[in-house]
């Protein structure tokens, strides 16, 4: 069922920015076109995956991926809102809690199952929120990247708009890095109550 809605979901988004592809490079809005065919290759990656592996899903990290994608193609870059000021700091900021909440859910499958009751709540903690720090960081370098060999302008306002990202970055991941703590704390104290059988 996972697998049938992650690529149900995929596809629609792939579909509705293909259309905005045609229409853009009909109209001659080059930049525009780049930012939708670049929306079809983002909602492309849950579709791949779905359709040609074997891995399992976790369904609101997909979810947020593809709001996400709205959020910052179709509504900041095609719509026009990062005109607004405020909406690539927020986005940036939604996006710290999206890639915290897919390092829990790496974290989650490269540990040993028994190896949970073990775990400190501070390294849960501090994984999440270097996990969310670093997707922040590997951001701004596609930025800069983009803007010094492809001449294009992603990072309008220079080492501000760097660091004013990069701080909403590590802001959403560190409410997600708390939670997870206080989550991997409890289950630790509920672990120790349990009678051992």
């Amino acid at each position: 069922m996972k697998r049938k809605l992650v690529i149900s979901l995929s596809a629609l988004y792939v579909i509705f920015m293909a259309i905005l592809a045609v229409y853009y490079f009909n109209q001659g809005e080059s930049f525009k076109f780049t930012i939708s065919i670049g929306g079809m290759v983002c909602g492309a990656i849950p579709l791949i995956l779905a359709l040609f592996t074997k891995l399992k899903f976790n369904l609101p990290i997909v979810i947020s991926y593809l709001i996400f994608l709205v959020m910052s193609q179709y509504l900041g870059s095609l719509r026009g809102w990062y005109g607004l000021g405020w909406w690539d700091t927020f986005v940036h900021f939604i996006s710290g809690g999206i890639i915290a909440f897919a390092g829990i859910a790496l974290y989650e499958r490269l540990i040993h199952r028994n190896a949970g009751n073990a775990i400190s709540p501070w390294f849960v903690f501090w994984f999440t929120l270097s996990f969310a720090a670093l997707g922040g960081v590997l951001w701004e370098i596609y930025e800069f990247s983009c803007d010094q060999f492809l001449g294009m302008s992603l990072q309008g306002g220079g080492n501000k708009d760097t660091m004013t990202d990069l701080i909403a970055d590590t802001g959403g991941g560190l409410i997600i890095a708390c939670w997870s703590g206080i989550r991997t704390k409890l289950k630790l104290k509920k672990s120790k109550e349990l009678p051992s059988v």
